[in-house]
């Protein structure tokens, strides 16, 4: 057709237009730059659409309404807003342990199976514990020896009576230098002395217990006043031939006398056949178990004293360094003998916690290798089920402890389980830029659901009656709506006539659900905003 256009043209061209017609051709074949007007408009095409995107962009950041562009009014309206988190987990017990030990050796007894429940505390395994009772023997034998040793060089400072009486000698004085095995004093274990006298020729019947008796002791010219302790059953026949009866007196030694004394005594009208030695009771001597000075003996002879208590100071530097160093080996000892009764301990291995046993991978017989065997059993507490749960910041806000929970399990369809938060971490990890914060919920009647399983979590916050709403949709970046100004609807009110009349409003939010927010002041009630119809724009 472009052929037959040029021929008519050419047929219709008078012969004297055909001249500068054909001068006009070879002008145009001459100067290729007459193509320029064409790229010209290309460029303005270009811009105008980067324009036109650039409006849409300024629109759906909150702009003003695009023209031609689909709206759904909604009225605002009052609605309850039940505000809910959602999430998912995975369910874990109450608690979980898993028993291991670090001890080596074979099981004697494991008197438990599996899905036994067992209390915190409850013998689980029993170890060969043969070395570690003789290192405890060992170790409580040198803590004994040490403290022995202690005990010596303290008693080498520090002499103390052995036993409780009287001082009967004082052999050194405040002052005195001494060596290892210097008499320090004599002690007597009571004041009271016995002597048992013979009474010739006088029948037992004529003595009593408690009857008073006077004694002469040695060459003392006053006598000691006695009391009759016990009187022979019958006469006996004496030394000398004689009978007579046995009489043992009992007298207060006034500090003096000794086990060297004689005595004779005077009981009613009968004196005692010949002299009586004096019987002491059990009398200890006091020496010294180490070289130094006496300080701080206070005791004079008569002086009553308990066991254990210092008599005095036997002061040098060897006995103090030998009291210290021995100190130091009792500490030391007692560690030892504390940490091998530890490990024997160890070798009794107890349930943590009450629960369920999981698993039993080791039984009575087996050998255990110490970390390298790993896990011996898993026990868990299944006295409730746990689940955590990542929750948002931008939704952990309506978020606390004590709230409401509804699960559910991919594994058990058509089953909803009831869960409450029991904590809300403030520990959040953030990932790209955007943190979420662990939820720890707890279901304690979980039914036929399982460690291990997935679930979904919905958490219940608080519910705003009677609020004041529009559509989440219709909410504009920047807490903008768009509300349609006078003349801006069609008749019927169904779409927009005018763009030009709509207008963009600020409003402040409250609570929000899925599909609706709250207004808390911006709209009225019965005013209408307006949503893109998202599905039409993209041309749906």
């Amino acid at each position: 057709m472009k052929h037959e256009l040029m021929e008519d043209t050419a047929r219709e061209t008078p012969p004297e237009a055909a001249a500068p017609q054909a001068e006009a051709k070879r002008r145009a074949w001459r100067f290729p730059k007459l193509k320029k007007p064409r790229l010209r408009s290309v460029i303005i095409g270009a811009v105008v659409i980067l324009a036109a995107a650039a409006a849409v962009t300024r629109l759906q950041q909150g702009g003003t309404a695009q023209a031609g562009a689909n709206y759904r009014p909604v009225p605002v309206s009052r609605q309850d807003i039940a505000v809910t988190v959602s999430g998912s987990g995975t369910l874990a017990p109450a608690d979980a342990y898993n028993v291991s030990t670090l001890i080596s050796g074979a099981i004697e007894e494991a008197p438990f199976e599996e899905d036994d429940l067992v209390e915190k505390g409850t013998l689980l395994y029993t170890l060969d514990s043969g070395d570690a009772q003789s290192s405890v023997q060992r170790a409580n034998l040198s803590a004994a020896q040490a403290r022995l040793s202690l005990e010596q060089a303290q008693e080498a400072l520090h002499p103390t009576a052995p036993i409780a009486g009287v001082i009967n000698e004082v052999f050194v004085h405040n002052g005195d230098s001494v060596t290892a095995g210097t008499a320090l004093a004599k002690i007597l274990a009571s004041r009271d002395l016995s002597v048992d006298f013979l009474f010739p020729y006088v029948k037992p019947s004529e003595f009593y217990v408690g009857q008073s008796a006077t004694v002469f002791v040695g060459d003392f010219e006053d006598s000691v006043q006695g009391t009759v302790e016990a009187v022979s059953d019958s006469t006996s026949l004496m030394s000398n031939g004689q009978v007579g009866s046995s009489v043992r007196v009992k007298i207060v030694n006034p500090g003096v006398l000794s086990d060297s004394f004689k005595a004779s005594a005077v009981i009613g009208s009968y004196r005692s056949y010949g002299q009586a030695t004096v019987t002491m009771p059990g009398a200890a001597t006091v020496y010294a178990a180490g070289s130094g000075t006496v300080t701080g003996f206070d005791k004079l002879a008569g002086s009553a004293v308990i066991k254990g208590e210092v008599l005095c100071t036997v002061d040098s530097e060897a006995n103090r360094t030998q009291v210290e160093n021995a100190r130091l080996s009792v500490d030391s000892a007692d560690l030892s003998a504390g940490s091998a009764a530890d490990n024997l301990d160890d070798y009794r291995i107890e349930s943590p916690i009450s629960g369920t046993v999981i698993e039993k991978k080791f039984k009575a017989g087996d050998k255990v290798d110490g970390a390298a065997s790993g896990t011996l059993a898993i026990i868990y507490d299944m006295s409730y089920l746990k689940v955590e749960m990542a929750v948002g910041e931008l939704d952990i806000g309506k978020v606390r402890a004590g709230q409401a929970v509804e699960i559910t399990a991919a594994a058990l369809a058509g089953q909803t389980f009831q869960g409450t938060v029991e904590r809300v971490s403030v520990n959040g990890t953030t990932t790209g830029g955007f943190t979420t914060y662990p939820v720890t919920i707890v279901i304690r009647d979980y039914g036929d659901l399982k460690p291990g399983m997935n679930v979904s979590a919905t958490i219940l916050g608080e519910t705003v009656e009677d609020a004041l709403c529009v559509p989440v949709g219709a909410v504009n970046r920047g807490g903008t709506v768009l509300v349609p100004g006078e003349g801006a609807m069609t008749e019927d009110g169904t779409a927009v006539a005018d763009a030009a009349k709509l207008e963009e409003r600020p409003v402040t939010l409250g609570a929000s659900d899925d599909a609706y927010i709250q207004v808390t002041s911006g709209l009225e009630e019965g005013e209408t905003v307006l949503v893109l119809d998202q599905t039409a724009a993209m041309g749906g």
